[in-house]
């Protein structure tokens, strides 16, 4: 038993353990098993990686049955589960805890339909959220959410965090392009919410459904809106001498009645690392960069570019680069998707952010984080999906140096409650999971946080879905029923930080 990864090697812990991957064996034969400890750290952690540790036993399913059958085996037995997509998370939601079982969806890869004519396609969790639109796009249509990891996060992953991406102002985050799901229950019942249909009878519980981080089921198909690509789509890339006075031109735009495709923005530490890693033509003389896409038809785009650069110009800019062709604007945007992976470059480590603003916060949001950043003696690398307030602070470190980490935590958590306090909120698409957690307070009240439990509760009853995610605390469901709301608390789990 030497090659098992198990934290306490008492002999009833290691006998039960042997039961269990008997057991899922027996569900899920030949290799969709993985237990030992070399095979097992391929999932030690996701995104958040400062976060390790390794499960229980690791369980790749390839059908609905299959899913079914772990979820009702693990449930009448008391044994936890940890859903996981791509694995491309970054606040901690697929990590693994070493008493539950890692449900891996990757196997589910297949897309089951195309329907144009009702303008949906079918897709099982695991499928990529590009391959939808690389799947429909000599057709001419696309899958609108567009994260900066949608080459490898998987569209389950998406529904789960509610993902949105670049494009997500004018057409919707994960949420208003997923109509509809068939999941798993943590008592194997297999139920469908939505369809192709554009709404559903009943309760909403497709909406429940979608950022609900793994807590209440496993998705095993969804079902998703595709749309027609406009006929035309032109960006600006649009340079400023101050993040605050971009931050206006954003607020600007958006009151002039205008809704881009999609306006991002960048800072100075973004741009360089952004222009040297995939050299996209940034101008590198500025401090703040906003790309501004525009699509529709070819009269109402040329209006609209227009009526941008004047407010740009109102706002200060000092560069002002309109696309001249399709690779052109695809340049513009190659940059700042790269954003992520070109930091890297110029830092050891970094911690990515994710809080969302009301937009007209945003220079007093900039102006926050600088002093933070002046406070805690770290830099940070601002990129943001500014049209919908949806900030990605990069916060620059080196795990090397002892408490380096702990500091970056720190003032993550500063510009989080930051967004709260401006009227923002935690998270705009990467979700909560044990990043954000211990910061749910922030937000949420104490009488707000046991009714969401309670929804929790309809579904897990015996918080064995991902648990020790999203709640600072667990209350027992009993106890939440009768309305003990002071009662009934649950330890969490440790989590261990690598």
């Amino acid at each position: 038993m030497s090659g098992l990864a198990m934290p306490r090697s008492d002999e009833k812990t290691l006998a039960r353990r042997a039961e269990i991957v008997a057991a899922l064996r027996g569900i899920v034969p030949g290799e969709g098993v993985v237990e030992t400890v070399n095979e097992m750290r391929a999932f030690e952690s996701d995104g958040l990686t400062a976060y390790r540790q390794l499960p229980l036993v690791v369980v790749l399913p390839e059908t609905v049955e299959q899913v079914s059958h772990i979820l009702k085996y693990c449930g009448e037995h008391g044994i936890k589960v940890v859903p996981r997509g791509s694995g491309t998370s970054l606040s901690g939601g697929a990590l693994p805890l070493e008493d539950a079982v890692l449900l891996v969806m990757s196997r589910f890869n297949r897309i089951l339909e195309i329907d144009y004519p009702n303008r949906v396609a079918v897709v099982q969790p695991g499928v990529t959220n590009l391959g939808i639109t690389i799947a429909v796009q000599e057709d001419g249509f696309y899958y609108a959410p567009d994260p900066s990891s949608q080459i490898a996060c998987s569209i389950g992953g998406n529904v789960a965090e509610n993902s949105g991406g670049v494009h997500c102002l004018k057409y919707g985050l994960t949420a208003n392009n997923v109509l509809g799901i068939e999941m798993a229950m943590m008592n194997g019942d297999v139920i469908r919410l939505g369809g192709k249909h554009l709404d559903a009878e009943g309760y909403d519980l497709l909406g429940i459904m979608t950022g609900s981080e793994g807590l209440l089921g496993v998705v095993t198909e969804v079902t998703v809106r595709l749309l027609k690509k406009p006929d035309m789509a032109r960006a600006l890339l649009i340079g400023f001498p101050s993040n605050e006075e971009a931050g206006q031109c954003v607020a600007d735009i958006i009151a002039a009645g205008i809704i881009p495709g999609g306006m991002e923005m960048m800072d100075g530490p973004a741009i360089r690392a952004a222009e040297a890693f995939v050299h996209a033509g940034y101008p590198l003389d500025v401090e703040a960069l906003l790309i501004v896409e525009l699509d529709g038809c070819e009269a109402e785009i040329d209006h609209l570019i227009g009526v941008v650069e004047k407010i740009a110009i109102g706002n200060g800019s000092i560069t002002c680069r309109i696309s001249q062709s399709d690779e052109e604007r695809l340049a513009f945007w190659a940059g700042r998707k790269a954003a992520f992976p070109a930091v890297g470059r110029i830092s050891p480590d970094y911690y990515c952010m994710d809080g969302t603003i009301p937009r007209k916060q945003l220079p007093r949001v900039l102006a926050g984080m600088r002093q933070l950043s002046e406070q805690y003696g770290l830099r940070v690398a601002n990129v943001f999906h500014a049209g919908d307030g949806n900030l990605h602070p990069l916060i620059l470190y080196d795990a090397n140096n002892p408490g380096e980490l702990e500091k970056a935590e720190a003032f993550g958590a500063d510009i989080l409650r930051l967004c709260v306090k401006v009227g923002g909120v935690l998270t705009g698409e990467h979700g909560v999971g044990v990043e954000k957690r211990d910061l749910m307070p922030e937000m949420f009240n104490e009488t707000d946080l046991d009714q969401q439990m309670r929804v929790k509760c309809a579904f897990d009853p015996e918080h064995l879905l991902n648990p020790g995610k999203v709640f600072p605390q667990l209350r027992r469901c009993a106890e939440l029923g009768r309305m003990h709301i002071h009662q009934g608390k649950m330890p969490f789990p440790d989590i261990p930080r690598f």
